[in-house]
């Protein structure tokens, strides 16, 4: 494998880096008016707007070399025919075939024989008529709960990728929900989540989804059993409640009977191919299908087909997340800026940024390359964010005048869910500011003349000017589109997806493992063992023996 930083490309674009160091955006907008017109993209009703960015047409041509150097075609064609990138857990990554809308073949590596492919397909549909068949009969009130009353709480017990995308998506979608199907969330293993949600709750009402691959999931499978424990205590420890009020989301047929629930009608399994981070197009989007209705849902996978076929068809030059993940390696490589802010406004997204920062910390997150060797360069940004004007409040500050350089995208949509006089015409207009702010500045020149009037001593001037000079330069993205409805949340997603895809090609790691994720897991049962004992602690650094000793002097035997 050729280390990015080892092409052609990459060293011309650190001589590039060089000469447009001293480049202010602005002077570029000054130069040429039709700068905008040059950096944007259009996908139907969705702009992005990336003119205010530290580029010019040779940076851009530049990183458009990188990518082909870098054998990102070949790359993207292996992920879409089946072939097993994933090479450390030896797996395809297939998450595209479960949007799949085309009608056409999609085609599995054989794990044993290269030459040999099976269309996943007809299991991918079968799965998405079961899911359709289930949310029919819950919204009927056909499949009813234990004591005959309809089912219309769902609360969906997962961890990680199966709990942040149906969170995410049913809270961006709440004003296409079913009026009568609320949608709970419960991942963490802190005993207030699973109390807290189930306390607002009536049993005889309640479906409960235990989303985990395994079914041996140590934060999913407690909260399943204490919610377990709710349900029985609810119908007199009547064991064939449980059948009436739970289902699964699962691979693992015996654990999930052994749990009380029945494989044949409350079981919907997904396939090794399926990350985690890329699963809620998946039956791990059952909340979604319950909470929206499957037409919603298939709207949602239909969106994020349309941009599967503009990201494997469409030319790098304008090809919207190739274009993404190019400038954020701009920034990340050769500029040095070490984190991303995404900025949604938009109160529905208020969860898009959790959900971003995991599949992007959790994918490109690595110091190895795809051949086991350490990196010598920056891999994955540190990802982060928050919804509307909230965030202007609180971090925009930094963003504005701190020492950092950080990369934001801004996304808003143009129609409100909620019309309320001037609010959103108001939201949008920070929205544009804000990009417009970052990308100008305000020169001390400007300040001074803004101050000349006022009365001062020469040392409180200047101390005025040097805080209200805004260096500007600040790059920004921005997706404005119509409304934000099931289809344009599935593009949304995405993008992001093959951006983030596009960038962990590009920097030859495995985007689709999560090895850093299994050692304070493992180290986990080991110490719960040991607290469970009652022994003293001897086995570990005189740091962690001391913090058990001291949480047990709170737990006597």
């Amino acid at each position: 494998m050729t280390r990015f930083n080892q092409t052609k490309a990459y060293r011309n674009l650190q001589e590039h880096c060089k000469k447009t160091d001293s480049i202010h955006m602005k002077d570029l907008f000054s130069e040429d008016p039709t700068r905008f017109q040059k950096f944007q993209l259009s996908f139907d009703d969705l702009l992005f707007d990336f003119s205010k960015n530290r580029i010019d047409e040779t940076t851009l041509s530049l990183l458009m070399d990188l990518a082909e150097e870098t054998g990102l075609k070949d790359r993207i064609e292996a992920m879409f025919s089946g072939q097993r990138i994933n090479r450390t857990e030896d797996r395809a990554v297939l998450h595209t075939a479960l949007r799949n809308r085309s009608g056409t073949p999609v085609y599995l590596q054989s794990e044993t024989d290269s030459s040999v492919h099976t269309d996943v397909m007809p299991d991918v549909l079968k799965v998405l008529h079961q899911m359709r068949d289930f949310t029919k009969q819950i919204h009927s009130g056909i499949r009813r709960g234990y004591t005959g009353k309809k089912l219309t709480n769902v609360v969906n017990i997962g961890i990680g990728g199966s709990d942040l995308g149906p969170k995410m998506v049913t809270a961006a979608l709440k004003p296409f929900a079913r009026s009568k199907m609320r949608a709970y969330f419960v991942s963490n293993v802190d005993p207030t989540d699973i109390t807290e949600t189930l306390s607002q709750l009536d049993p005889e009402s309640t479906l409960i989804i235990i989303a985990s691959k395994t079914f041996t999931t140590q934060e999913t499978m407690m909260n399943a059993g204490t919610a377990k424990q709710w349900l029985l205590g609810a119908f007199g420890n009547e064991e064939a409640s449980i059948a009436k009020h739970f289902i699964a989301v699962s691979t693992n047929r015996q654990a999930v009977q052994d749990f009380g629930i029945d494989p044949e009608s409350s079981m919907f399994g997904f396939w090794d191919w399926v990350g985690g981070r890329y699963s809620l197009w998946s039956a791990i989007g059952m909340p979604i299908a319950l909470n929206l209705g499957m037409v919603h849902f298939e709207d949602l996978l239909q969106g994020a087909h349309d941009v599967d076929c503009h990201f494997r068809e469409t030319p790098f030059r304008e090809n919207i997340p190739v274009v993404m993940a190019l400038l954020g390696i701009w920034y990340h490589n050769f500029l040095g800026a070490q984190s991303h802010a995404i900025l949604p406004y938009d109160q529905y997204l208020l969860h898009l940024s959790s959900y971003l920062q995991q599949a992007d910390m959790e994918s490109n997150g690595k110091s190895v390359d795809g051949d086991g060797n350490t990196l010598n360069y920056d891999s994955g940004p540190i990802i982060w964010g928050q919804p509307g004007t909230n965030g202007q409040h609180a971090f925009y500050q930094l963003i504005h005048q701190g020492t950092r350089l950080i990369p934001c995208d801004f996304l808003a949509p143009a129609l409100p869910q909620n019309p309320s006089g001037n609010h959103h015409q108001t939201l949008i207009g920070n929205f544009l500011a804000q990009t417009e702010a970052l990308m100008k500045g305000k020169t001390t020149e400007e300040v001074a003349e803004e101050l000349k009037n006022e009365e001062m001593d020469s040392t409180q001037r200047k101390l005025l000017i040097a805080s209200k000079t805004f260096e500007g330069n600040r790059p920004t993205n921005s997706f404005l589109y119509k409304e934000l409805n099931p289809r344009t949340l599935g593009r949304l997603i995405a993008f992001y997806e093959h951006k983030i895809f596009v960038q962990g090609s590009i920097w030859g790691v495995n985007s689709y493992d999560q090895m850093g994720v299994e050692l304070g897991k493992q180290m986990a049962k080991t110490i719960n063992r040991e607290l469970a004992s009652g022994k003293e602690a001897h086995a570990h650094d005189s740091s962690t023996n001391g913090l058990i000793e001291h949480y047990r002097s709170f737990h006597p035997a």
